[in-house]
């Protein structure tokens, strides 16, 4: 069995609450100088920014000290270097902390932000956000929400006990509870768990369901009803699946109001469109601290506004 090779700690310091990019050499290949291999790799980046980033002593070693463009390359050797920030527009709702101490931090997120740095959205994020205005740039995410989706997500100070909280979610240890605003089917037989297999593909937008055995279960309850014809639901997923909680509402009819992927997929929404957020809430995260054995209960004490002010929502 092959080691995983140790991973030195990063020589540059984060930027606006964002780590340093880490590249690893691959151990087998063609080229003759770390430049060659980082040219190839980072080709996406555009004609001349690689070299520009090696004159001007961007890209470093494990000691801290610039890497020469014409440095001999050296099979599984690790370099880091500081991505050029996109644009991005912030998001102009407050990121809520609920709990903070020396082991976890566990945020009120907003619809729109982030969870983790990912493709455009780096800086406006809640990973960076916090490490900004925590000033804990240990900060790391023990699970995700999707960008779209408001609610509680955990975070942990320590690294070396972050894989200690990310064995709760992977061992379905945490009990999760959302609320959604969707339509109201007098037709629907609820309450009911739904089970099913999803499949994402990469560089798909939306998830589907295909026959198999199931992979995805989540347990629907409707709250109460409205005089729009809506309903507020309780979703609690027993799994993880990607968008898993939007595509069975969807499956029954009732997607979410505000989904953008289900049951059609709209076209892309401009940056600084915070019109019309997805009405799903992560309303409540329960689990027994692997560290220290406190029984944790936190609640979201967010609302969703389709259902507190719907003529508001809809008028976006």
């Amino acid at each position: 069995m092959r080691r995983k090779p140790r991973i030195p700690p990063a020589p540059l310091p984060q930027r606006h609450g964002v780590d340093p990019v880490r590249v690893r050499l691959p151990v087998e290949g063609p080229w003759a100088t770390v430049r060659e291999h980082l040219v190839q790799r980072l080709s996406g980046a555009g004609v001349g920014v690689v070299d520009g980033m090696f004159d001007a002593g961007k890209i470093v070693g494990a000691d801290g000290r610039a890497v020469a463009p014409d440095a001999a390359y050296e099979p599984g050797m690790f370099v880091w270097f500081h991505r050029e920030l996109p644009d991005e527009v912030p998001v102009p709702f407050p990121l809520e902390v609920v709990h903070r101490d020396e082991h976890i931090v566990v945020a009120d997120k907003p619809h729109f932000l982030a969870t983790t740095p990912r493709g455009s959205h780096v800086t406006q994020t809640v990973l960076a956000r916090l490490r900004r205005e925590l000033d804990i740039p240990t900060l790391g995410a023990a699970h995700r929400l999707d960008r779209l989706t408001a609610g509680l997500v955990l975070f942990t100070v320590r690294p070396e006990e972050r894989g200690r909280y990310q064995s709760l979610f992977r061992d379905r240890l945490v009990g999760k509870e959302y609320e959604a605003v969707a339509p109201y089917d007098p037709g629907l037989s609820l309450p009911r768990t739904v089970r099913s297999r999803i499949v994402k593909e990469r560089g798909v937008l939306a998830a589907y369901e295909v026959a198999g055995e199931p992979n995805a279960v989540s347990r629907v309850e409707l709250i109460e009803r409205n005089a729009y014809g809506f309903g507020r639901y309780r979703l609690t997923p027993s799994t993880g699946q990607t968008h898993q909680l939007r595509v069975h509402m969807n499956a029954l009819g009732v997607p979410i109001l505000g989904d953008p992927l289900y049951p059609v997929v709209t076209g892309p929404v401009p940056a600084g469109d915070f019109r019309r957020p997805l009405q799903l809430l992560a309303r409540a995260l329960e689990f027994t601290d692997p560290v220290t054995g406190v029984e944790h209960r936190f609640r979201s004490a967010r609302t969703l506004e389709a259902w507190s002010s719907y003529g508001d929502w809809a008028a976006q």
